[in-house]
């Protein structure tokens, strides 16, 4: 993975997926950790580091929630079934309050009520908004136990990784859009406040950090949510400012773009990072329909993780259906190196026979 991500020919095609949920671990794998289905399954593991990283989306993330004297933040539990669980967050600041609410169950957490209602509501987040701040120590720990086996990969701090997606956590979307046609400099300065909480943090918590790779973007600044434009605008130079902090904090960055890229993969490259994933295609969300451009416009400039549908295909697919996307993602991304063939996201109901058929066909795939 490691060649792969140097824009080098492995041996062979690394074949991973992108996080492994618990959910799936559970109800599939008998509840085993990460690293063991990656080896049952004969997948080269990806082992996502999780500590107080505000990321909301994660199941029960209230108990990663990071609190301070002057960010003080209390959940009224609506409904406490797993399946359907409602919680509405007051946080208290010297300055006022802010709320927001959440829903969740056993696969992921959503927004149901967004942080930020009125311009004013910034003033709170750049004063008050907590930085987590990660345990070293723990990290080292993870990478020597993990040592050969895998990688380890890391995030920037935050709901997501870039400012723009970021933001979009914090604000409803479609009124941050409205917003950035109706009052850019206001979203300019959500984005520089944003960033230099993301830029103390690697700062702080990423620098001398035993990780393998760190993501950063997020799939609000897609290309089926906004013009490529826009993200000019209000993703490219922010996201260019933490790439460039990663890159002297010693990391190098996969750039995370859940849903279309066909028509930023030059703002992808202007970015600066090391790595373009998840070059979904249409079943999941994206819109690459053509391998062979992707790896065009990114050959010897930018690595790539993702490609394989998780729902249609590696779900419900046969295993000569897998098989031949395999080949067929293998020819088109990766036939020149620098590719590593993932699921593009998360999958929950993916069978483990599936998972092994993935893998057994990759392994097919040689340099």
């Amino acid at each position: 993975m490691m060649r792969a991500l140097r824009l080098e020919k492995p041996d062979r095609l690394p074949v991973s997926i992108h996080q492994w949920q618990q959910y799936h671990l559970n109800k599939y794998m008998d509840g085993v950790d990460d690293l063991t289905a990656f080896k049952q399954t004969g997948l080269d593991a990806a082992i996502q580091y999780f500590e107080a990283m505000g990321q909301f989306w994660v199941p029960n993330a209230e108990q990663y929630i990071v609190q301070t004297p002057q960010w003080h933040e209390k959940i009224n539990v609506i409904n406490s079934d797993p399946q359907n669980k409602l919680l509405h967050h007051t946080i208290a600041t010297p300055g006022g309050t802010l709320t927001y609410k959440t829903g969740g169950n056993l696969t992921t957490t959503w927004i149901t009520e967004y942080m930020v209602k009125a311009h004013e509501d910034l003033d709170l987040v750049e004063k008050y908004m907590p930085v987590a701040t990660l345990n070293k120590d723990n990290i080292a720990r993870a990478y020597d136990n993990l040592a050969d086996a895998g990688i380890l990969r890391g995030f920037v701090w935050g709901d997501q990784a870039g400012c723009w997606q970021h933001a979009c956590c914090l604000m409803d979307t479609t009124r941050l859009i409205m917003e950035a046609i109706d009052n850019p400099d206001w979203v300019h300065r959500f984005m520089n406040v944003l960033l230099e909480k993301k830029l103390r943090f690697i700062d702080e918590s990423l620098r001398g950090a035993k990780f393998d790779l760190i993501e950063t973007g997020g799939g609000a600044a897609s290309d089926t949510l906004i013009s490529p434009n826009m993200h000019r605008e209000f993703c490219l130079p922010y996201d260019r400012r933490i790439h460039q902090a990663l890159h002297d904090a010693g990391h190098i960055s996969t750039y995370h773009t859940c849903g279309g890229m066909m028509n930023i993969l030059d703002l992808i490259i202007a970015n600066e990072t090391d790595v373009s994933e998840t070059l979904s295609p249409p079943g999941t969300g994206g819109n690459i329909t053509q391998p062979q451009k992707v790896r065009k416009a990114y050959s010897g400039k930018v690595a790539m993780i993702g490609g394989m549908d998780q729902f249609n295909i590696l779900t419900i697919g046969t295993k000569q259906r897998i098989r031949d996307e395999v080949h067929r993602l293998f020819e088109g991304f990766g036939s020149h190196g620098g590719y590593i063939l993932s699921a593009s996201d998360h999958f929950f109901e993916t069978p483990v026979e599936n998972l092994i058929a993935f893998a057994d066909a990759a392994k097919e795939c040689t340099y």
